[in-house]
């Protein structure tokens, strides 16, 4: 039985100050994460039961060791006489994995002894990282005379390590960047790889890069793609290359791009040169990464939008709740899944340390989940379950959500992903009575945010070194103790936080008909007009095109742009089609099997919605979404202002996945008959209307 120092000093505290202290009071006494004093409290949990002993999590008095006493002298006497090791069987793995991935092959005894490890507790490492490695089709073999070796594609044991690390050691990454760019780590490795100039110079320019090109990730894809980068520079300064990758590099123009431009300046800082292959890789990490919102998703994946449709129409039907008209799923799961199908499809791996509590706690809604995304993703010969989880978390907020209505504005701070985020704002709704408004910021933006008088309390899944404010550290998935522990500090802080409920329940009770929701009259007439001005605009600028033969689609798109410009809808129709081809260059715009492609862009320039279609004589060549060439008839241009509510969002949303809804819709929007598609666009909108405004 080994115990760690850490784990004695904890062990130490909860028995002499017996029920004094809570994980929360823990990580700030010993200077780490909640999350980190949680993994301790487990392994804990461990060695109290060897001797008999319980460890008690109570909410009113804190953590305590039950048992008798006499064997609590046992376990006194027995942590008097050890000697604590200072690494976690998790980080000894983790210098396992380095090992054998720098190694050609290693030696049993030789690891044994580097590691300072019995035999057989090599063995049982072993045979753990065997596992975790067949997810990324690496082979760990034991031979006589040989050793051990890993067999695998240098991709494979680059993402095998990353991965790794982002799932175990994910914190202690954020912390280390934190000390970096303060000045206050003095570590000669970062988790006993890294080069901290490496770190924290990749760290400045992906953020300057990012700026530049006014792109964002969730913190998690930010932070693991700081890590790739950092694991492919020193992967190939020490020679070991890449294999070719060419199957997605026709997907990747704009990662690409990205790319080059962040190893550009990292070649200038440290006079390294990547391969193209490097950018490949690269390339492809970020193109599976999640955007950190989803209204900066382009709104018009047509066939993906037409899936997460069937798919949110499948797990509603199965649940006997109606999700079909929520367009914050809809897009949420819009911006989750595009990344998520291309990293499946790469083999890129996909690991959701809450799984199996995701699974726990929701398993009819897993079911669920499982069913339709089997049903309606059968191009994925077998979806893991750690995705499933994730998609899990995005429909869990979504049912949440309808039951709220309450009064306290609160600050969340998640770096884990979308969903993981509004699943823990939707699950304090649900679970503390009277918090009305919740913000979910990342990291960066709460260190970029100087003025946090406006919030009542703070919340964050993360230690926040870089801050005094007060806040409360919580499981991404609340825990019974976090619930009580925001319930306690709401309970001591009622007069501050709710000097005015009172005025608020009169309010409420001279004015019934009041929204409890805080919307306020101005805000739903906003909303009924930004409805009214977006569909008045779409209906009274549609129209459908016979234009003479032209030389190519791009052609086609100039006249058109310049007959909306000639009447007034937009301004500067060359750098309209700019954008238009800058948009073209990110993917395919057919349709495929519908003889339609969907041109589009969002643009400073573009006074008002417009849908328009050209009817070609002739078809002609395009790029179809599925990456494949397809013959177009009929070209659909979609234009829009730069900047859209929530409500035109919907607007352009539901034209976009409206023209593939069935054998019907196809039928009617390429048959070029204007009175037809005008008649059918009507009854899309005016059915929008009275399932969202109307009976609201």
């Amino acid at each position: 039985m080994y115990i760690t120092t850490r784990e004695k000093e904890i062990i130490e505290l909860i028995i002499k100050t017996s029920g004094k202290h809570t994980a929360l009071t823990l990580a700030t006494y010993l200077n780490v994460s909640v999350r980190t004093i949680q993994r301790n409290l487990k392994s804990i949990e461990k060695v109290l039961d060897s001797f008999d002993l319980q460890l008690v999590r109570n909410t009113d008095k804190g953590l305590v060791v039950e048992g008798k006493n006499e064997q609590v002298f046992r376990l006194i006497q027995y942590l008097m006489g050890i000697d604590p090791i200072d690494q976690t069987p998790q980080e000894k793995e983790l210098l396992l994995l380095i090992a054998l991935i720098q190694e050609e092959s290693y030696k049993i005894q030789a690891l044994s002894i580097d590691l300072g490890v019995s035999a057989a507790t090599l063995t049982a490492y072993l045979d753990e990282l065997t596992g975790w490695l067949g997810n990324f089709n690496i082979q760990l073999t034991r031979k006589r005379g040989v050793g051990v070796e890993l067999i695998g594609t240098e991709s494979s044991k680059r993402k095998a390590l990353a991965s790794f690390m982002l799932l175990h050691f994910n914190e202690e990454l954020i912390e280390g960047l934190f000390l970096l760019e303060n000045g206050e780590s003095h570590q000669d490795l970062i988790l006993y790889y890294f080069h901290p100039n490496y770190l924290l110079a990749i760290d400045r320019v992906v953020n300057t890069v990012f700026s530049k090109f006014q792109q964002r990730l969730a913190d998690s894809d930010y932070i693991g793609l700081i890590v790739h980068i950092c694991i492919t520079l020193q992967r190939a300064e020490a020679f070991f290359f890449l294999e070719e990758e060419g199957e997605f590099a026709n997907e990747l123009t704009k990662e690409y791009n990205l790319i080059s431009e962040i190893l550009r300046e990292l070649e200038s800082l440290f006079s390294f040169q990547f391969k193209k292959n490097d950018i490949l890789f690269l390339a492809g990490i970020l193109k599976g990464s999640k955007l950190q919102a989803a209204d900066i998703l382009p709104y018009d994946s047509v066939v993906l939008s037409k899936k997460i449709k069937n798919l949110i129409q499948h797990v509603s039907s199965q649940l006997h709740v109606d999700l079909t008209k929520d367009f914050s799923l809809h897009q949420g799961l819009l911006a989750h899944m595009e990344p998520s199908l291309f990293r499946l499809q790469q083999k890129m791996g996909s690991f959701n340390p809450l799984k199996e509590e995701i699974k726990r706690k929701y398993p009819v809604l897993f079911m669920a989940v499982k069913n339709s995304v089997e049903t309606y993703f059968k191009e994925i010969k077998a979806f893991p379950e750690d995705e499933i989880a994730f998609i899990v978390l995005h429909f869990g907020s979504a049912l949440v959500m309808k039951e709220e209505d309450i009064t306290i504005k609160a600050l969340v701070v998640c770096p884990t992903g979308i969903g993981t985020s509004k699943m823990l704002a939707s699950r304090i709704k649900k679970e503390i009575a009277g918090i009305d408004t919740i913000e979910i910021k990342s990291i960066k933006e709460m260190q970029q945010q100087e003025n946090f008088s406006s919030y009542d309390l703070i919340i964050s899944t993360v230690k926040l070194p870089f801050t005094k404010l007060e806040y409360m550290i919580v499981s991404p998935l609340l825990s019974e103790e976090n619930i009580e522990t925001i319930k306690n500090f709401l309970k001591n802080n009622i007069k501050n936080i709710t000097e005015k409920k009172s005025y608020l329940k009169a309010l409420q009770k001279s004015a019934p008909s009041s929204n409890k929701t805080g919307v306020t009259i101005s805000g739903i007439l906003q909303e009924l007009q930004d409805v009214h001005q977006s569909i008045q605009a779409v209906l009274n600028n549609f129209c459908v095109y016979r234009l003479p033969i032209l030389s190519g689609h791009e052609q086609i798109l100039k006249e058109m742009v310049k007959l909306a410009e000639n009447k007034g809808l937009l301004t500067n129709a060359d750098d309209v089609m700019s954008s238009l081809k800058e948009r073209e260059e990110k993917g395919g715009l057919g349709i495929p099997d519908t003889g339609m492609a969907l041109f589009h862009c969002r643009n400073e320039n573009v006074k008002k919605l417009i849908f328009q279609i050209t009817h070609l004589k002739q078809p002609i060549p395009v790029k179809g979404m599925d990456g494949n060439d397809m013959y177009m008839k009929n070209l659909l241009l979609m234009l829009a202002p730069e900047e859209l509510s929530v409500r035109e969002q919907e607007i352009v949303s539901l034209i976009s996945t409206s023209l593939i809804e069935n054998n019907e819709a196809i039928l009617i929007f390429s048959s070029s008959n204007e009175e037809m598609i005008r008649t059918r666009l009507e009854a899309i909108f005016l059915d929008y209307l009275q399932t969202n405004i109307i009976k609201e």
